[in-house]
């Protein structure tokens, strides 16, 4: 990249550190938030100082704090075209397609976010961004007059327009410019008390489904949520009510255990927010809400059927509520193991491989598998951080901050097809890009290891 231009990781994390501090000011309670999930996250890094690798811990550490991501939701396919552009000049791109009209909420998505092991080491900030899902409107009358107020909104103002151009005209930003692109990218995403729709319309969606109001009754793709990662969520939860936030219910996702997998989130109650409509009268809005995620490891497409198939059966048994939801999830998941040997020999996790703490000299060509090479503390096999989304989860978390209101859409199937299409390109496998980083650090450990038993000169 030319040294005059601000590299994509440089400019994404700029925007996530302003979105964040522009967050906190809409939403308070956020910054209260972030309180809890620091003090959380400094104890587990005192109590456990070997979390993270020796020689990574300061870029891990500093990965911590400033992970976030974000959820929006979009109304039409030149919408979702033109966010893609803005994230593509931050180095994000779209991974994962995620089908939520199975659970009641009529939009399918994907996230945006880095996809290499540096850019994710840097900042992994990441927007899990939702398109409705017009088809799924049930009055044909109600659904047109969606499709015309959304085609008459422009969610981006005309000078992140002309710097997303830019950009691709040049191949980058220079400084200047990349401070103006992340001070007019906030606008789209930025609350605003105005509605353009008047009372009744907004009721109307309403009734149909209140994300459906949330999508068309606003100038904009305002930011649902920021969350940060916590090393411990069950401690955040617990904490919660102590500085005065009511977390929902449950924390989604799989139960606790001794080796994390992929994500477990909860969040605190929506806000009811103030808004004027287009016909000058007063109402509220509920849909913005705080989020906390814990990141475990990414599993395998094995791995990933197995827990489909434990978290069905935990699903299919009657919840009591005098049991703990989350023993009941334990008792169910008792059949996936958690300790990492299981976890690699029996092909559930992706890892990452790398030079042990043991340079005792090897013969490679005796070895003939890397089980060896670990056991002997030649290599070090440490699990790979999964990036993406859960789809009921997401559902999840969407309904319980959306309200108990009885909606009036279609539940859908997956469309891929079309959600590519609007997209304007294709969205890219997680599986593919988590055995791509581990077949790269394979490579190149055995590319370090063959280089130790070359004779020096």
């Amino acid at each position: 990249m030319d040294p005059e231009y601000v590299s994509p990781d440089a400019i994404r994390d700029r925007f996530s550190k302003a979105m964040s501090l522009m967050y906190q000011q809409e939403v308070p309670q956020y910054g209260t938030l972030l309180n809890i999930v620091r003090q959380v996250n400094e104890e587990c890094l005192a109590r456990s100082p070997d979390t993270f690798l020796h020689n990574e811990y300061a870029q891990a550490v500093n990965r911590l704090s400033v992970e976030r991501h974000g959820a929006i939701r979009l109304g039409s396919a030149r919408e979702l075209d033109e966010i893609r552009q803005m994230f593509a000049v931050m180095g994000m791109y779209p991974v994962g397609y995620y089908d939520l009209s199975a659970a009641g909420v009529p939009v399918h998505a994907t996230a945006f976010r880095p996809v290499t092991e540096a850019s994710l080491a840097f900042n992994p900030f990441r927007i899990f961004t939702s398109l409705l899902r017009l088809e799924l409107i049930d009055d044909p009358a109600l659904r047109d007059k969606v499709a015309a107020i959304i085609a008459h909104r422009h969610i981006f103002t005309p000078r992140a327009l002309e710097l997303i151009a830019e950009n691709n005209r040049q191949g980058g930003l220079k400084d200047c410019q990349a401070a103006e692109f992340v001070s007019e990218a906030l606008e789209t995403f930025r609350w605003h008390h105005h509605s353009p729709v008047d009372r009744t319309i907004y009721q109307q969606l309403l009734q149909q489904h209140r994300l459906i109001a949330d999508v068309v009754c606003f100038k904009g793709p305002h930011i649902n949520h920021l969350t940060p990662r916590t090393l411990d969520i069950d401690e955040v939860q617990r904490r919660m009510p102590q500085q005065g936030i009511a977390p929902k219910e449950t924390i989604e996702g799989p139960p606790p255990r001794r080796c994390p997998i992929l994500l477990r989130q909860t969040s605190f109650k929506a806000l009811s927010e103030n808004i004027l409509f287009a016909d000058q009268t007063a109402g509220t809005h509920t849909a913005r809400f705080g989020e906390i995620e814990q990141r475990g490891q990414a599993l395998t497409p094995k791995g990933r059927a197995l827990y489909d198939k434990l978290l069905l059966a935990a699903s299919a048994v009657p919840s009591d509520g005098n049991v703990d939801r989350q023993a009941q999830l334990a008792q169910a998941f008792a059949d996936f193991p958690d300790d990492i040997a299981s976890l690699r020999q029996q092909e559930l996790g992706f890892f990452r491989y790398l030079r042990g703490p043991n340079r005792q000299a090897i013969n490679l060509a005796k070895v003939s598998e890397i089980e060896s090479l670990i056991a002997s503390g030649h290599v070090l096999a440490e699990p790979i951080i999964y990036e993406d989304f859960l789809p009921v989860s997401a559902a999840g978390i969407f309904q319980s901050n959306l309200g108990g209101d009885t909606s009036s859409v279609s539940r859908g199937h997956p469309d891929k097809n079309a959600f590519e299409a609007a997209l304007g390109s294709g969205v890219i496998d997680e599986f593919t890009l988590y055995a791509t980083l581990e077949q790269a650090s394979l490579q190149e450990l055995w590319q370090a290891l063959e280089a130790e038993q070359q004779p020096a000169n």
